[in-house]
């Protein structure tokens, strides 16, 4: 986001207020997630309804491992993303705005009426992931409403950078969420244009409410937030929420601009899990 402005053009900015960024933008200027407009004088998303990935996905993969395991669940994303992780898993649509990936076009009505379609299949709702889907919010609270109406659930997955008023409005719609723990620092959020403050608050609030089932996931990266007393650090302060909060550690493997980094030694996250199983009674490996 260009964030160069002089004092005329600051009066008639518009202050974004779905996540900490707070970014100010002119009529037409986007956000840093590359998704959130000023139009006329109002902050929306431009992604409404555009979908870049749509698959029939198991549950696990989300990855869920205690909510109605063994269902299938209907998986969707668009593009954008208010985090710039060098190590993006999916940057091809995360990283990318309207101009930059190919898109369709879906009403949360024609999503809902398709996940119901895929029922016979095992299909339990629909999952909100790939790229970061707090960014589009419109359309994914619009979306939740109409599946929660139909008896679908709904899963995000996500990581966890949204204020307090807009997680409050979304939350009674969501059944169970995976949030991203990127590291326990600081120092490691501002490496990815996260705050970690931030997403303790998301992860807090949704341990808290007894109609959302949440865990957890980091994804280890060498030299990064690799050390066994980091991974401690998390497993306690989760343990001190709730003590069963499942929680993935995660394999990372290079990717986007940390190609030069090597993959996690599966003997490390293996290591990192024990650690954590001495606070947390449900911790599972991923990427092994």
């Amino acid at each position: 986001m260009n964030t160069t402005l002089n004092n005329s053009a600051r009066q008639d900015a518009q202050t974004c207020t779905l996540c900490p960024h707070a970014c100010a933008l002119r009529e037409g200027q986007t956000g840093l997630c590359r998704v959130r407009v000023n139009h006329n004088g109002t902050i929306r998303s431009n992604a409404y309804g555009r979908i870049t990935s749509l698959a029939l996905d198991p549950i696990e993969k989300k990855p869920l491992a205690h909510f109605h395991p063994g269902s299938m669940i209907l998986s969707v994303g668009s593009y954008g993303c208010n985090m710039r992780c060098p190590f993006c898993q999916n940057a091809s649509i995360a990283q990318a705005d309207e101009n930059s990936t190919s898109w369709q076009i879906i009403t949360p009505q024609a999503l809902v009426d398709l996940a119901l379609k895929y029922q016979p299949q095992g299909n339990i709702g629909i999952a909100y992931t790939y790229n970061e889907p707090l960014v589009n919010y419109e359309f994914l609270l619009d979306t939740v409403r109409l599946a929660h109406k139909q008896g679908l659930v709904n899963a995000l997955v996500s990581n966890g950078m949204i204020n307090d008023e807009p997680l409050q409005a979304l939350l009674p719609f969501i059944d169970a969420a995976n949030i991203d723990l990127k590291a326990f620092t600081q120092t490691f959020y501002t490496m990815t244009g996260g705050y970690l403050d931030t997403v303790k608050h998301t992860i807090e609030t949704m341990a808290a409410c007894p109609t959302c089932h949440l865990e957890v996931t980091t994804l280890v990266i060498p030299d990064e937030n690799d050390s066994v007393e980091e991974i401690e650090a998390i497993a306690q302060w989760l343990a001190s929420l709730d003590p069963t909060i499942p929680y993935h550690v995660s394999r990372f493997f290079p990717c986007y601009k940390m190609t030069d980094k090597r993959p996690t030694p599966v003997r490390h996250i293996y290591q990192l899990a024990e650690h954590a199983r001495a606070y947390l009674r449900h911790v599972y490996t991923g990427n092994c």
